[in-house]
C-alpha cells in the first residue's frame, strides 16, 4: 500500500495532465509484451505493434535492450521517466541523456537490488551509451506509441472531463475519492493498492501531478524517490470491445439531432445537458445517446445520479474527419 500525504497546498495544487506522458506509455506498453494480463484490451495494439516492430528491425532491440531496462518489475530507474517529458518526447530525452551520473550510479544499484537489471546496466553512466537509449527510445515511440496517439488522447480527454466534473462539483477531494478501485481517498491520506512494500509519500506542498496512462495496467506507479516531483501515474478504465457484425446502429446516426448530440459530447455532457443541445427532451436525448454508445462512437460512465457521456477515440476520429 501506498500512502499519500496531502496538506490543504498539496490540495490546491494537485493538478491533472492533459497529455499522455510519452516516456511513461514507453515504459508501460513495455510491460505488455511481457504478460498477459489485459491483453484482451490491448490486443489490436499488440498484434499491429509486433509486426511493424518485425517489419523495421526493432523487434530485437525490444527484446535485448528495452524490455531488460524497463521490466515488468516494482522498479526500474526513475531517471528513464524525466519530470520534463511532460513538454514532450524530446524533452524528456533530452533529459535522460544530460542525467549526472552519480544519480544513475544510485539508481541502477537500487535497480539492481530490486530486480534483475542487464549487464550493461552500470554503463548508463556513460554519455555514448545513453544516447544511444535515447535513439532505441525515439524509434520505438514512433512505431509502437505514435500510431495509438489519437486514441490514448481521446481516452484521455474523456477522463479529463469526468474528473473536472467532480472537481467543480466536490473539489479537489471529490475528484480524489473517485479515482477507481485501486485508490480511496481517506482525508488527508489517498490509499493507492501497490505491488512495491507499505510506503509513505509526504508531498509536504508540493502537490501532486495525476497522470491517466494508456498503457497502465493493474495498479498505479509512483516514482520511487520521495525527493523528485511527486507523480501518480493511474490506469485509465478499458471497455470491452463492443461485438461486431452489423451496420444498423451506424445507419442511425444519420440525422440532424444525432450529429448535434455528437458535436455536444466532444467536451463530455450529460443526458439533460445533451437535450437542452439539441433542443430535444431528455428521453429523446437519451435514444440518441443509446444508439451513439451501441454505434461504438460515445461511452456513458454513471456518476451518482447523473451519467456522463464523452467520446470514444472513434467518435473522436469522425467528428475531426467531419469538419475538415
Amino acid at each position: 500500500m501506498l500512502r499519500i500525504h496531502f496538506t490543504d497546498a498539496d490540495l490546491a495544487r494537485t493538478r491533472m495532465a492533459a497529455e499522455p506522458d510519452p516516456l511513461w506509455e514507453i515504459g508501460l506498453s513495455l510491460c505488455r509484451f511481457q504478460t498477459r494480463q489485459g491483453r484482451w484490451a490491448y490486443a489490436d495494439w499488440y498484434r499491429d505493434t509486433r509486426q511493424r516492430l518485425a517489419e523495421t528491425g526493432l523487434d530485437r532491440i525490444v527484446r535485448t535492450t528495452l524490455i531488460p531496462l524497463f521490466p515488468r518489475a516494482t522498479y526500474y530507474p526513475d531517471f528513464l521517466n524525466p519530470a520534463e517529458a511532460a513538454d514532450g518526447l524530446d524533452a524528456g530525452l533530452t533529459a535522460i541523456v544530460e542525467t549526472p551520473p552519480d544519480r544513475i550510479r544510485r539508481e541502477v544499484r537500487h535497480f539492481a537490488d530490486i530486480t534483475t537489471a542487464p549487464s550493461w546496466a552500470e554503463r548508463l553512466v556513460e554519455r555514448d551509451v545513453r544516447e544511444d537509449i535515447a535513439d532505441c527510445l525515439r524509434r520505438y515511440y514512433d512505431t509502437a506509441i505514435a500510431p495509438y496517439g489519437e486514441r490514448a488522447q481521446a481516452r484521455i480527454d474523456a477522463e479529463r472531463s469526468i474528473r473536472a466534473r467532480a472537481l467543480l462539483h466536490g473539489g479537489t477531494e471529490a475528484l480524489l475519492g473517485d479515482l477507481g478501485p485501486t485508490m480511496r481517498w481517506q482525508a488527508p491520506v489517498l490509499h493507492v493498492e501497490y505491488p512495491a512494500d507499505d510506503c509513505d509519500l509526504h508531498l509536504g506542498g508540493r502537490g501532486l501531478l495525476l497522470v491517466p496512462s494508456y498503457f497502465c495496467w493493474g495498479w498505479p506507479i509512483a516514482l520511487a524517490d520521495p525527493l523528485l516531483p511527486p507523480v501518480l501515474v493511474y490506469p485509465l478504465l478499458h471497455e470491452h470491445p463492443a461485438p461486431t457484425g452489423t451496420a444498423a446502429p451506424l445507419t442511425a446516426l444519420l440525422g440532424r439531432t444525432r450529429a448535434l448530440v455528437l458535436r455536444a459530447t466532444a467536451a463530455g455532457a450529460t443526458t439533460g445537458e445533451l437535450a437542452r443541445a439539441a433542443g430535444v427532451s431528455a428521453p429523446a436525448a437519451s435514444q440518441h445517446t443509446t444508439a451513439l454508445r451501441d454505434a461504438g462512437l460515445i461511452s456513458s460512465h454513471r456518476h451518482g445520479p447523473m451519467v456522463l457521456h464523452t467520446l470514444t477515440p472513434l467518435g473522436a476520429s469522425l467528428l475531426r474527419a467531419a469538419t475538415r
